[in-house]
């Protein structure tokens, strides 16, 4: 049986939650749906699904390879498209969004010089915090910072993203500098509110036993806001201890005006990602647009600019 289609298989029935949907979007019977991830399973020797009457879910190991075979699909298409497409062209409208202040600096600079490129695109950007629902609101893709929750979307990892713990030298030195997590208790710290992103607080890796856990502290501080632009601000004005993305700081880090601590106890980093629908075959300019995005991020110096 062929790899790729018990491959398609999976992911179809994984997104759907259901051997039937899958199947009907297929247009065969549940019954060959079935056979094909026992074969898989049998093939790989792991459950990557478990089964009932009433629902399908995903075991660790399932989901760990959902992401791979979204991925590996998502490059079988864009090959693909790049010999069927041959020398045609990008053209049509991409709709594109990403969150507002990432947008704004790494998302938003780009695209007139895409267009330098493909002058037959025409692009419309979204800025926006909220996790906007792509395929239900008509976009073709989206620019997403963070761990990927979402599995019924392709994902292609565009570079890496480490949250760090920084203040201003003015402010370490009036207030102290911090030599663990805890010490943060005694600090003013800048968060982010209660009903925007980072609820379950900073991520920090401590040692445990021979290996490491992440945990997450939750810092209190007089000052909160819902605007991640906001907190940055208020770092670099003094007022407090922030932890934000290395998009955010590198630059004022290399210039001095930030100080990164606890660097010892920084989490492992997750991703900055290009996300689009499902689809069979992935629009040219899509294809170049994420290209586009993961030359341009994988420059020396780029998040330093």
């Amino acid at each position: 049986m062929d790899k790729l289609k018990q491959m398609e298989s999976f992911v179809s029935v994984a997104t759907r939650g259901s051997l039937t949907a899958a199947a009907n979007a297929e247009g065969v019977a549940p019954a060959i749906m079935g056979r094909r991830l026992d074969a898989l399973e049998g093939r790989l020797g792991v459950k990557l699904l478990v089964r009932t009457t009433r629902r399908i879910t995903l075991t660790h190991e399932g989901s760990a390879f959902l992401e791979d075979c979204q991925r590996l699909l998502a490059d079988v298409a864009n090959a693909e498209a790049s010999v069927s497409a041959g020398g045609v062209k990008a053209s049509g409208h991409l709709r594109i969004t990403a969150p507002a202040g990432f947008g704004r600096r790494h998302v938003a600079p780009l695209i007139p010089k895409f267009r330098e490129l493909h002058a037959d695109v025409t692009i419309s950007l979204n800025l926006s915090d909220r996790v906007v629902d792509i395929a239900g609101e008509g976009y073709d893709c989206a620019v997403r910072v963070g761990d990927m929750p979402d599995s019924s979307l392709v994902s292609v990892r565009l570079a890496d993203n480490r949250r760090l713990c920084v203040a201003t030298p003015k402010f370490l030195k009036q207030h102290g500098t911090p030599q663990q997590p805890q010490d943060l208790a005694r600090l003013d710290c800048l968060v982010l509110s209660s009903d925007a992103s980072q609820t379950r607080g900073w991520a920090f890796k401590v040692p445990k036993g021979e290996t490491s856990e992440v945990i997450h502290f939750k810092p209190n501080g007089p000052m909160d806001c819902s605007d991640g632009q906001v907190l940055h601000d208020w770092c670099l004005a003094g007022y407090g201890v922030a932890w934000r993305s290395t998009w955010e700081v590198d630059a004022e880090i290399q210039a001095g005006r930030l100080v990164e601590v606890l660097q010892e106890f920084a989490a492992p980093p997750n991703g900055i990602y290009a996300v689009f629908p499902q689809r069979k075959h992935l629009p040219l300019r899509v294809r170049l647009w994420v290209d586009f995005l993961k030359h341009h991020y994988s420059q020396s110096g780029f998040w330093q600019g």
